[in-house]
Formats: structure tokens, C-alpha cells, sequence
């Protein structure tokens, strides 16, 4: 009876729902193209880099949120839908981009004074309104009043100043006629052919103009139709790489033959890097993603992407937050792209300049502790973060949080020693190293340091021998 009723018991389990039992493999066609992680070179000077700028800039930038005198709270982006604008109003808008104060040259600067290594700007948002002179449309910056290729210009600027430049396109297209956000019937399959063979042709287009292009960042494939086309989207990404090797194109690019996004049926990550966090962060703990690529868009404001006029309506995070973000993306083995939303003159806002001068400042005596770093395989602290150096023997603790105590807590693996610890700012005077248990330190700095994060490095050494440690403390 008792066997019987063990029996049972197991058998109950596993048929009871979320009860974990061994998932059947499917047969993907569509799925990843390469061996991931990528090692070659461009994909290593893509993880370098880990600080990058978001540009999302459009004809939604005119309006900045407001429409017949009425602040709309959501993304400016998505003013047209959010005022119910007809598109033939909304396309006429082309008609007020002049451009008076756009100065490329003068945006890359504070980019490089601000220490990002790479851009993306949008080429096409969801609008279809195009940055560029599309010999596949009039819908685009050649019919305006400002009229010049506005994105050679600015991939000229950024080049010269040595940032990587990516480009972001949306498949979704409001503009296009062959735009469906299901495929419902032969008619609709036969519009989306159109909007098919539009996106091919465009972005061969933007790979062929601009051959300085890193990357691409897709996004708007999140609907049906384009989930139903897992076929056309996977021989689109292998033709583009081919016009551009070395190309990197993000998460949001493709589904499956079976509309899985981001990850195939599998769970195997489809495009070079995920690219899901979307204005939030994993857990500060979580080291499953230290395992992969991975990228982190940020907003400013809490849900602005475009220009808005009104910051006011949502929470804008200072300086100091976006900092500790960007240094948690590197101690997760992620890079940081923190958008910026210019003005429909062509200006930055002063309060993104201010912004953008504060992590600046920052990031000039610390970036060792972000540039080609990664995740140092450390147990996660409460007083900041770990990042591994690209000298294996270097360790950054980056401090946010200082303790009551005044001592910075360390857990090593077995066999590690530290050997030495200082800081970044002053290389040459040792802080005291305490050891509290076997592989559990506190790094004694002798007072409180400042009142802005700070980077403490750590020498540490694979001999595990009390002699070395005591040499240590000497």
C-alpha cells in the first residue's frame, strides 16, 4: 500500500500545472545564426566599450508631447497614437523639421566629454519618417526644409571622434501602407510582402551608405505579423551580415518559425546579444546573465524616449542613479545605452547637457573600472559592485553605499588571497586589509572617503598562503 501510494504521489506531480518537467526539444530552423558568444574582433570591441548613447529623434521631437495645447503623459514617440492624429497630419510635419540648431559636431563632443564609446540613433521610429535621403521613399529628411543628409553628417561627427556608430530601425511602420499588425488574410499577407521587401531594401540601403555602421538595433517586431515571418527575418539578418561582416544586431530583430522572440523555442538567444532590458536592470544578483551578452537601454525621465517639453510629469533620475546603473551593467557582464531625446530644432536640452557633463566628470577618473570590464565572479556586496579588470589580478570595487563600520566586506574563492588594496585615485598608499574568516576580508579605508561613488582596487593573488597574506598587511 505504501509503494502504491508513493507511486501515485509522483505520478500526481507531475502532471500538476508549472511543475517542472523535461521540456521536448523542437526543431529550430530560424533560430541563432552563429556560435555565441561571438569572439571575433567587432563583437569584442562592441563588449569593450560597455557606456553608449541612445538617440531617439524624429518628427515626434516638433511637438514634444503636446497637441492643441494638451500634455500627453505617455512617450512622445507615441503622440500620434496616443492624440489619435491622422497620418496625413502627422506626415505634414516634415514640413516644420529646418534644423536650425543641429550641430553634429557639437553632440558628439558632449558625448565624448560624457565617455560613451558607441552611439545608436534612430533612422526610422515607428513614425516611418526616415533620417536619411531613402531613394524607397519621400517620406524622409531629403523633403524637408532642412533638407541635407542629416545622418551622414552625424556619422561623420561621431566617427571622428572616435564612438562607434549604431543604428536603430523599427519594422513597425505607421506610415507604410503595407504595415499589419496581424496577417489575417491574403490581402493582408499581400500588403505585408510590400513592407517585406521596403525593410530589405532599406536597410541594404543604410549598410551600403554608411559603411561605418557597427550595428543595428531593431525594434517594433513585437506584433504578430512580423512574428509569422521567422523564415524572411532570419535570411534578412544573414544577408545583411553579409554586406557588412562583422555586423552586430541586437535581440529584438527576430522570432522563430514559431514566434518565439528574443530566444528561440529553445530558450538559445537569437541575434548577437539581448537586448530585453528595457528601462530596468536584472537583479543586482542574478549572475545568470553574466553568462551572455547583454545590453540595458535606460530612459532619463521615466518613460520619455523622444523629446518631451514637460519633464515634470514622471520622476528624472539624477547623475548618481544613472552612474550606479551603468557601473551594475559592467559588474553583470552588460553594457549601458542611456537615451537622449533632442529637441525639434536640432538642440539638446540643457538639462541633458548637465547631465551628460556630471557622468562625465565621473567617468573620467574612473573609467578603468567600466572600460572592458566585466563580471569578476565575486559574491555581490551591499556596499556597490565588483568589477572584474582586464588585468586578471585587478578587481574594482566600486562603493556606493558606505557602511556605518567604515569596512568594505570582500568574499573570495577558496585558493585567492589579496594581496593589496588601494585607491584608484591614489595608487601609491595601501588601504588595511583585515581578515575577518578564511576567504572574508574588510578593506579598511581610514576614514570616509567623499561624497560621490569611488573606486577601491584590489590586488589579488592565487596562492593561498598566510605567509603572502601577512606580506600583505606589511
Amino acid at each position: 500500500m505504501r509503494n502504491l501510494f508513493f507511486c501515485l504521489l509522483i505520478l500526481s506531480l507531475f502532471t500538476i500545472p508549472g511543475f517542472a518537467q523535461p521540456k521536448e526539444k523542437k526543431d529550430v530552423k530560424y533560430g541563432q545564426l552563429n556560435e555565441l558568444p561571438r569572439q571575433d574582433e567587432a563583437m569584442k570591441k562592441w563588449r569593450s566599450n560597455r557606456f553608449g548613447q541612445f538617440i531617439h529623434w524624429g518628427l515626434y521631437a516638433i511637438p514634444g508631447g503636446v497637441w492643441k495645447g494638451k500634455t500627453y503623459n505617455y512617450a512622445a514617440e507615441f503622440l500620434k497614437s496616443s492624440a489619435k492624429i491622422p497620418t496625413s497630419t502627422w506626415d505634414s510635419l516634415r514640413f516644420q523639421f529646418d534644423l536650425p540648431k543641429y550641430n553634429p559636431v557639437e553632440w558628439a563632443a558632449i558625448a565624448k566629454n560624457m565617455g560613451v564609446k558607441y552611439v545608436t540613433i534612430t533612422t526610422k521610429h515607428h513614425e516611418g519618417f526616415c533620417m536619411w535621403p531613402s531613394q524607397y521613399t519621400d517620406f524622409d529628411i531629403e523633403n524637408t526644409p532642412y533638407g541635407k543628409d542629416l545622418l551622414r553628417e552625424f556619422v561623420d561627427a561621431y566617427t571622428a571622434a572616435g564612438i562607434d556608430v549604431n543604428f536603430y530601425y523599427s519594422v513597425l511602420d505607421w506610415h507604410h501602407t503595407g504595415w499589419r499588425y496581424d496577417i489575417k488574410n491574403e490581402e493582408d499577407r499581400v500588403a505585408f510582402e510590400s513592407l517585406k521587401e521596403y525593410t530589405k531594401n532599406q536597410l541594404v540601403e543604410l549598410v551600403t551608405r554608411y559603411p561605418e555602421v557597427k550595428g543595428l538595433w531593431f525594434d517594433g517586431t513585437w506584433d504578430a505579423s512580423w512574428k509569422k515571418n521567422g523564415q524572411f527575418s532570419y535570411e534578412l539578418e544573414k544577408l545583411l551580415k553579409e554586406k557588412r561582416p562583422g555586423l552586430i544586431v541586437n535581440s529584438r530583430m527576430r522570432a522563430d518559425e514559431y514566434g518565439s522572440r528574443h530566444f528561440d523555442s529553445n530558450g538559445v538567444l537569437m541575434g548577437d546579444y539581448e537586448s530585453g532590458y528595457e528601462r530596468r536592470l536584472p537583479d543586482a544578483w542574478d549572475t545568470k546573465v553574466t553568462t551572455r551578452d547583454w545590453e540595458c537601454c535606460m530612459t532619463i525621465p521615466e518613460n520619455q524616449w523622444g523629446y518631451h517639453k514637460d519633464w515634470s510629469i514622471s520622476h528624472v533620475k539624477t547623475p548618481e542613479e544613472l552612474i550606479e546603473m551603468m557601473v551594475q551593467c559592467t559588474s553583470q557582464n552588460g553594457n549601458f545605452l542611456l537615451n537622449f531625446g533632442p529637441m525639434g530644432n536640432g538642440d539638446i536640452r540643457m538639462e541633458e547637457r548637465n547631465i551628460a557633463k556630471a557622468i562625465g566628470q565621473w567617468m573620467k577618473p574612473n573609467s578603468e573600472a567600466i572600460y572592458n570590464c566585466g563580471y569578476a565572479g565575486l559574491k555581490k556586496q551591499d556596499w556597490g559592485y565588483f568589477t572584474q579588470s582586464p588585468d586578471p589580478s585587478k578587481v574594482n570595487m566600486v562603493v556606493f553605499s558606505q557602511p556605518i563600520s567604515g569596512k568594505y566586506r570582500v568574499t573570495l574563492p577558496k585558493g585567492k588571497t589579496i594581496k593589496k588594496a588601494y585607491l584608484l585615485s591614489s595608487p601609491d598608499k595601501n588601504l588595511k586589509i583585515e581578515e575577518i574568516s578564511p576567504n572574508d576580508y574588510f578593506i579598511c579605508p581610514e576614514k570616509s572617503i567623499n561624497k560621490q561613488a569611488y573606486v577601491i582596487v584590489l590586488e589579488i593573488s592565487s596562492e593561498d598562503s598566510k605567509k603572502t597574506f601577512q606580506k600583505a598587511l606589511t
